[in-house]
């Protein structure tokens, strides 16, 4: 069953007050509300509900709404839900016709929709954000045709990894879900093993590295009896081997058999474990742990400001330059223009882009093909990264809390989202200014 979608009625109420009447309808998020297509949102949300008995979902605008104003304001799900309800522009946002005193929906409604649209339905809000942008004369569609490309980590919400603590952690898991369950172990190592994460912790900071290396060796050993114990009690419960134990003793093998200095993925967060480590080569943070995004911004800077053109996550930590045979397609789709020309960094040298792309990519310290426009024009591109700060800083990509790759995708996705419509209403805001001044300017009386 589709949901219900809200319309004004137009209608009033003795007993309630309508938005309209108690906000000022110059406010920027009112225009904002007034510039987005509900109906395109509504269509391309909806296509993922199908007929059938059951409870309506909730109204398209009211949830995509939220979705802007948490990425665009840069809250959780808990503060999104109490400002809501205190705050009336945020109500005739997201379509209410009177004010609500009480939360028409449920904080966990938030997650379900956003894990039901997926990341191909929520890019609809960052393509929406660049239509509001065309509408509003705030960037032009041929500034679409030249974009900056680069690569940034979006950063997990996990600890700094070491092995000690994996190995204690992993422990721990396994024997309360064993406890959980009725699975009764020989022994827990619950005080012996907190021990022994202290003391590797303390000779590590002593510097006393082989007395380090022995307690973590212990611990390795406690787990890996935990691991055999916990094996030989569910042999032949099928419940337990397939369902309850199957995914946490193979990541609790892969942590106890780990290595340093090991190819191939390793185990960096137990209730994330798709987390890899990047090495950007910065000299304040020379690891990083999440996934790598691409993000695409317009060169010049338009009337509203530089907006986002696409962003993706991109797992596995590929190499740079072979980003582009799915960045540059996805982007077309996206912003509806053909790229004339891409500017990026070193890292895309060698790069893969789609044959009729070959030579629209110029590279910072190239030199074949360059003119001295293309020179011009290639000294903005590093105008690429006071946005992806911004970003990080200010919409919710310094530290993702969204679970598993589809999390990672979403929330790149929604934080591009939310920067554009940030930009969007700073905007709506000049141009309200420039209104007000032109239109309470003194009239200058010319004698004749």
């Amino acid at each position: 069953m589709g949901p219900r979608e809200r319309r004004d009625s137009g209608q009033s109420d003795l007993l309630r007050s309508r938005l309209d009447a108690i906000i000022d309808l110059r406010h920027p998020l009112v225009a904002l509300a007034r510039k987005v297509d509900w109906a395109y949102l509504e269509k391309t949300f909806g296509e993922v509900y199908r007929d059938g008995p059951g409870q309506p979902p909730l109204p398209t605008r009211l949830m995509a709404g939220l979705i802007i104003l948490k990425y665009t304001h840069d809250l959780s799900d808990e503060v999104l839900c109490e400002r809501w309800v205190e705050n009336p522009y945020y109500q005739f946002f997201c379509g209410e016709e009177f004010f609500q005193h009480e939360l028409v929906l449920d904080r966990s409604s938030l997650s379900n929709w956003r894990k039901r649209m997926g990341e191909e339905k929520v890019k609809a809000l960052l393509q929406e954000s660049l239509s509001v942008a065309v509408k509003t004369d705030a960037v032009k569609p041929s500034e679409f045709s030249d974009v900056i490309i680069d690569t940034t980590v979006q950063p997990k919400n996990v600890m700094f990894p070491t092995d000690a603590r994996l190995l204690n952690r992993a422990r721990e898991i396994l024997v309360r879900l064993s406890q959980k369950h009725g699975v009764k172990l020989r022994q827990s190592y619950a005080r012996v093993g907190k021990f022994a994460l202290i003391r590797h912790q303390r000779y590590a900071h002593a510097k006393q590295f082989k007395r380090a290396n022995r307690a973590l060796k212990t611990l390795r050993t406690y787990l890996g009896r935990v691991i055999r114990d916990i094996t030989r009690k569910i042999e032949g419960d099928v419940w337990l081997e397939e369902i309850i134990f199957k995914d946490i003793l193979s990541l609790a093998r892969r942590v106890r058999d780990q290595k340093q200095h090991q190819r191939g993925p390793k185990v960096y967060s137990l209730h994330a474990p798709e987390v890899e480590c990047i090495g950007k080569g910065k000299p304040h943070k020379p690891y990083e742990f999440g996934v790598k995004v691409s993000v695409a911004t317009t060169h010049s800077h338009a009337r509203g400001g530089q907006f986002v053109t696409h962003a993706k996550a991109l797992p596995g930590n590929p190499y740079d330059g072979h980003t582009l045979a799915t960045v540059i397609p996805d982007m077309e789709a996206l912003v509806g223009n053909t790229i004339r020309r891409a500017f990026t960094d070193k890292g895309y040298r060698g790069h893969n882009a789609p044959p009729d792309y070959k030579f629209r990519v110029f590279i910072a310290g190239q030199k074949r093909r360059m003119t001295p426009k293309i020179k011009r024009e290639m000294r903005r591109r590093s105008a690429v990264e006071p946005v992806i700060g911004h970003l990080k800083a200010e919409h919710r990509m310094g530290r993702n809390y969204l679970w598993d790759r589809q999390g990672d995708a979403i929330n790149a996705v929604l934080a591009a989202a939310g920067y554009n419509f940030r930009l969007l209403i700073r905007w709506l805001r000049l141009l309200l200014l420039r209104f007000l001044i032109a239109f309470f300017r003194p009239v200058q009386i010319v004698a004749v």
